[in-house]
């Protein structure tokens, strides 16, 4: 992503907000510290290049069927240090959505990511539901239902 904003990929727009998801791919090639200052990087960088541009920092989406797993509990520990670090910075909104994506007893549904990983169509229907009373306020708009 850090290339991509040095040659031109957003060059020349002045979005409102800017929503930032990334990190999953990270996990198991990394360790959470590592995960937590390539984010920073990215948000750093994002501002700087889009200084009026509010950012939306999403954190990484839960993953795996089960909730003890090793990426579960990666994904918990990096959300864990960047809401307290990243999504603190000027310009930065932090918004963990994993509680619309698993059930009560912290399993994530197929219908939900059929893969445990990837959205499905019920899947981004919850991302946005849950996502868009955030968004709506850093646009300046009334929420959507």
């Amino acid at each position: 992503m850090l290339w991509r904003f040095d040659h031109g990929e957003i060059d020349g727009i002045a979005p409102k907000v800017a929503v930032v998801l990334i990190g999953t791919n990270n996990i198991g090639a990394n360790k959470a510290g590592d995960v937590v200052l390539g984010i920073a990087a990215v948000v750093d960088e994002l501002r700087k290049k889009l200084p009026s541009t509010k950012v939306l920092l999403l954190g990484i989406f839960p993953r795996d069927e089960k909730p003890d797993t090793y990426n579960r509990k990666q994904v918990a520990e990096i959300n864990g240090l960047v809401a307290s670090s990243v999504g603190k910075k000027d310009g930065v909104t932090y918004l963990d959505l994993s509680s619309a994506f698993v059930q009560s007893d912290g399993t994530i549904s197929s219908d939900v990511m059929r893969d445990f990983l990837h959205p499905t169509a019920k899947g981004y229907a919850l991302w946005v539901q849950a996502m868009e009373p955030t968004l709506a306020k850093l646009m300046g708009d009334a929420a959507r239902s």
